[in-house]
């Protein structure tokens, strides 16, 4: 992972392979953002004229490579959009910078170091900067090369990524720049593993695979697991996760990882969907809809790393991930349409869709994490392609049991630069799932298909419980190409809101 330093160097003198520096969308063409007044010096105060000559726009995600003039020790300048300039004695919205380091870092794989001279107005800057550059210099290298020792070495094109930033007006001996950095490496870090977990091959993560690696990192950080395998999950009666992994010759797992503090006074309770493959099961889904199915883990990942980090971080909250881990396969022993499965709330689900299969195991690990009376619990999951369809595919929907928690949780979401939008949970969809069998069907309207699932949700939610759904079934896997620190594959979707959300609740400001 590319190493951070601080820096108060001047950007003239610094040895690397390459200066940073941000461009802004100005009324009358491109504007150097502040902090490379030097750079702009060693071009005789001319750096815009060349820019503009060069076509750039200063406009975001735009790179432009320049040789670096005479006056300066690094041999190339990397230019990198920032958007619109900001309006007068205000800076640049962090968001801006997280993108911007992030398409400077890609942009740099293969070089040893880099100055990062963009605009650092505070630490929050510094963070979001940190954030970018960890994020954006991301690659997934596990299965390239021909040896295991090559594998490590071997990233996009051959070429590893940045291996070290240094960003120019960090502050080294500031307290707030100094926990920025830590606050930012620690997320970046546990994104990034999620997204490993995420790209890895279903043939090599089942939920045992995924069990074990979670375990091992418990003991790395010192949080509590506990592991129900099939046996475990039989003799507690939870139907629906069972249910799920019938059909695969790999056993379902359902995965408690608890991270306490001493000085906790809440409990904030995350679940993640962990369908390690999802073949749609009996309900088989058609050719060109199951190549990247590999992703429908991404909310077990999310929760993962949202709780590892809270223990790197040591907030004042208590965090309890529930990993509902599952293979979706078809097979003579797979849940059939029609089958009704007992969960362990003890309602009875008639199963129409087998493909629908994301719900029935959050549906059991929500009323196990409701059990423990947390002062809030939320769920992350690649519940529907629904979702997708109303919110495209860098936005996940959020539904809650309470507006103003959802209200809570959506400007999390914005506040760390993740796009999400409220979403409602209207009542007269209830009604569509009534079943002439059971007590609930998996199924209804297929109109407002997200809204449904979600309404079968909070079916399996404590009484009394704040709770909210995240569907990211657009944003966790990007199969286009990369854009700001969002690399393609797996993203690492919703990891930040909830690490945010467990911040705000041991500061008591959420909700």
């Amino acid at each position: 992972m590319t190493a951070l330093t601080l820096s108060t160097s001047a950007a003239p003198g610094l040895r690397a392979d390459a200066i940073v520096i941000g461009v802004a969308k100005g009324a009358k063409g491109p504007v150097v953002a502040p902090g490379a007044e030097a750079v702009d010096k060693a071009y005789d105060g001319r750096l815009t004229g060349v820019l503009e000559t060069l076509g750039a726009s200063g406009a975001e995600g735009e790179v432009t490579k320049l040789p670096a003039p005479s006056g300066l020790k690094a041999p190339l300048v990397v230019a990198v959009g920032l958007g619109a300039e900001p309006e007068k004695d205000s800076g640049f919205d962090p968001e801006a910078l997280r993108k911007a380091a992030g398409v400077a870092a890609r942009a740099l794989t293969g070089a040893k170091k880099a100055a990062f001279v963009l605009p650092l107005g505070d630490a929050a800057d510094v963070g979001a900067v940190a954030e970018g550059v960890l994020l954006g210099a991301y690659s997934f290298t596990t299965y390239k090369g021909t040896a295991p020792s090559e594998n490590a070495a071997k990233a996009r094109n051959g070429k590893a990524p940045l291996a070290e930033a240094a960003l120019l007006g960090g502050k080294p001996r500031d307290a707030a720049y100094k926990a920025a950095l830590a606050r930012a490496t620690a997320v970046a870090e546990e994104l990034n593993r999620a997204r490993d977990l995420i790209n890895m091959p279903p043939n090599d993560l089942n939920p045992e695979a995924f069990a074990a690696i979670v375990q091992t990192a418990g003991k790395e950080h010192g949080l509590k697991v506990q592991v129900l395998d099939v046996k475990a999950l039989e003799k507690g009666g939870y139907g629906g996760i069972l249910g799920v992994g019938a059909g695969s010759t790999s056993g379902p797992r359902l995965v408690k990882l608890s991270y306490t503090s001493s000085k906790a006074k809440k409990h904030l309770a995350l679940v993640g969907k962990g369908i390690t493959y999802d073949s749609g099961g009996i309900s088989l889904k058609p050719a060109g809809h199951n190549e990247t199915m590999k992703c429908d883990m991404s909310g077990a990942a999310a929760v993962f790393a949202a709780v590892v980090s809270a223990a790197r971080l040591g907030l004042e909250v208590n965090v309890t991930g529930w990993l509902a881990l599952a293979e979706n396969m078809p097979s003579g022993s797979a849940t059939r349409p029609g089958d009704v499965l007992r969960m362990y709330s003890g309602k009875t689900v008639e199963v129409l869709n087998t493909d629908a299969e994301g719900r029935l195991v959050l549906a059991d690990a929500l009323w196990a994490a409701s059990a423990e009376k947390p002062d809030a619990i939320v769920d992350v999951a690649t519940l529907t392609g629904a979702m997708m369809l109303a919110l495209g595919s860098r936005t996940f929907g959020i539904m809650a049991n309470d507006d103003s928690f959802r209200t809570a949780v959506h400007e999390a979401a914005e506040e760390v630069g993740e796009p999400a939008w409220p979403m409602p949970l209207p009542e007269h969809l209830r009604k569509g799932m009534d079943s002439p069998t059971a007590d609930i069907a998996n199924m209804g309207e297929r109109m407002g298909g997200g809204l449904v699932a979600g309404l079968f949700l909070r079916e399996f939610v404590g009484e009394g419980i704040p709770w909210a759904h995240l569907d990211i079934a657009g944003p966790a896997f990007n199969d286009g190409g990369p854009f700001g620190y969002t690399p393609k594959g797996g993203t690492g979707s919703a990891v930040r809101t909830l690490v945010r959300l467990a911040e705000l609740t041991a500061s008591g400001d959420l909700g």
